[in-house]
């Protein structure tokens, strides 16, 4: 099981009280009326699925409710740091101190 930092709570907790949100970082067209109905369908559900680092938006949904992104390694699914939403995204390879989440398969 996961064990994710809540940001904002500022306290780990097992995965159970989490929900994933999707692919973080997704940058919404400026003009969206002026998109064709193929560009709409690309922004809207086509999403990256890389083998490696992915960033992702979190809610902690029996916590505080907020949502957050996390950096979490695909490959390991270990999270490597969770920000709050709002923030630049952080490189992961450097590392973060106690702000920084742990995430071990049980």
């Amino acid at each position: 099981m996961l064990v994710i930092k809540c940001p904002y709570c500022e306290e780990e907790r097992a995965e159970l009280e989490f929900r994933a949100a999707g692919e973080a970082h997704i940058a919404r067209p400026e003009n969206i009326a002026s998109i064709t109905d193929e560009e709409f369908a690309d922004y809207f559900f086509l999403r990256d699925n890389p083998k490696g680092i992915i960033f992702e938006r979190w809610r902690h949904i029996h916590g505080c409710g907020r949502f957050f992104n996390a950096a979490r390694d695909t490959v390991s699914d270990k999270i490597l740091v969770t920000y709050k939403a709002g923030e630049p995204m952080p490189d992961p390879a450097t590392p973060v101190a106690p702000s920084a989440s742990k995430g071990d398969k049980a």
